[in-house]
């Protein structure tokens, strides 16, 4: 059965949906707060293959879907030769997956990449930082950069979205 991530502008929320089959149309309602215009979102570990289709400007997310899957798919075999006892090489694939992505690290788990890039040991660092990363996204979409116009505007900083562990049906 299929999984499509839905977003809730109104709650803020990222829901999942099963569907009994495939369905790329049909879009739910929020089952908190009764929203129909629900956006479907790019799940960061399975994205389906759509050409180079990309988010529109006016998107809250501006993850482009075609960009994640090409840096998944070249970052793959690599990921599978690195040497495991080496952290080095672990954040070095981490450092180019997130930089073909366009994603952003939280700060701990930059923290974390810079001393594994260093040489330190992944099991003591998640010792020591283990719950400042269990706390904070691993991954942050960039702000939409915008034009400035003729006044400054104060830019006000959107809240990332919750996520709803449940499972609604589509």
């Amino acid at each position: 059965m299929p999984i499509y991530e839905f977003y809730c502008h109104r709650c803020n929320l990222i829901m999942n949906f099963y569907a009994k089959t495939p369905d790329t149309k049909r879009t739910p309602v929020c089952p908190h707060c009764g929203a129909k215009n629900l956006t479907r979102q790019v799940s960061l570990f399975a994205t389906s293959k759509r050409g180079n289709q990309k988010e529109s400007e006016d998107s809250d997310f501006p993850l482009d879907e075609a960009k994640m899957e090409k840096a998944i798919e070249s970052l793959a075999s690599e990921a599978e030769t690195i040497n495991e006892d080496d952290p080095r090489e672990s954040a070095r694939v981490m450092k180019k997956f997130v930089e073909a992505t366009g994603l952003e690290l939280g700060e701990g788990m930059k923290t974390a990449l810079q001393r594994m890039e260093a040489g330190e040991d992944p099991e003591k660092i998640e010792e020591e930082m283990g719950d400042i990363l269990e706390q904070e996204d691993p991954f942050v979409l960039p702000e939409k950069k915008t034009q400035s116009s003729s006044s400054p505007r104060k830019s006000r900083k959107k809240e990332m979205p919750r996520y709803d562990s449940t499972l609604y049906e589509l």
